[in-house]
């Protein structure tokens, strides 16, 4: 993990911007660069857990976006896959709803597995400086979309096709970022679901997600043994995110979710336009 970062970091930053910056990682070597790593993933991992655990949501797209500063955003995605699906079926699981769910949004998971296998691009073959960007920008559009808070409606009769189109689009987002919210997350809040439909639906929407994410990245060769960072270090992130979420069920009923809801999405969209802007700089002074 340490070797990727540090090229990664090479790459994103310019000689000024390399001698800056409290994340600026081509001054941390060895041993001490592998800790500072770990540590941070342990941290993003408490935080998105922390945040899933109290709106249901935001765990990959948290994680995603603080990772991808530090690390290429196709290790990013390999290191929260298995927290990410532990964390999902979890809260797929939780609940009565879930046979109906299937029945009724198959054609949205067959859309994202077949958008994530097949789309022309992802984050392995993308430029880490495009998969970047790209990332911000999807960050950006999920937290304005959140922030606004427009009520959708999806009319039931056109359920089918509009379910397998928004699995599509999500899938090749998914495949092209590692972030599978949108456009998947307001097509399922526009279903007038109860809120305890809603969260199992989107349980059921990340795990197929995850698991159709794992699938892609397999097929390129991201968890080859010389591909998986510091070996199977990266396994921490799993308690944490597990440990984050358990703490965050415990908080659900004594925050007001309403207003940590906007400040997840603010979060969200400053981490998307730090990585956009970034981006820009990078390909302007490259």
């Amino acid at each position: 993990m340490a070797k990727a970062a540090s090229a990664y970091y090479r790459l994103r930053a310019g000689p000024v911007l390399r001698r800056i910056g409290l994340m600026n990682l081509h001054n941390i070597t060895g041993a001490g660069q592998e800790t500072f790593l770990m540590g941070v993933v342990v941290a993003v991992f408490l935080l998105a857990g922390l945040v899933k655990g109290v709106v249901g949501l935001g765990l990959p797209t948290l994680s995603m976006g603080l990772l991808a500063g530090v690390m290429p955003p196709a290790q990013a995605a390999v290191i929260l896959i298995l927290p990410s699906f532990l964390t999902n079926a979890w809260q797929m699981w939780d609940g009565a709803a879930l046979g109906r769910l299937l029945r009724r949004l198959w054609p949205l998971q067959l859309g994202v597995a077949v958008g994530t296998l097949w789309a022309p691009v992802s984050l392995v073959t993308l430029n880490a400086n495009v998969a970047s960007a790209g990332l911000g920008a999807a960050l950006m559009a999920y937290a304005v979309l959140g922030l606004a808070a427009v009520p959708l409606s999806v009319p039931r009769r056109s359920e089918g096709v509009l379910s397998g189109a928004a699995g599509l689009i999500t899938g090749a987002i998914t495949a092209a970022t590692g972030v599978f919210v949108f456009p998947a997350v307001p097509y399922l809040q526009g279903l007038s679901l109860r809120k305890d439909e809603l969260v199992q639906a989107l349980g059921l929407s990340f795990t197929v997600s995850t698991i159709a994410l794992f699938g892609r990245l397999a097929l390129e060769g991201s968890f080859s043994a010389a591909a998986l960072p510091a070996g199977w270090s990266w396994l921490v992130a799993l308690p944490a995110a597990l440990l984050g979420m358990a703490a965050g069920q415990t908080l659900r009923g004594r925050l007001n979710e309403k207003n940590f809801k906007r400040l997840f999405f603010a979060g969200l969209l400053a981490i998307g336009l730090y990585m956009v802007i970034g981006s820009a700089i990078r390909w302007l002074a490259g």
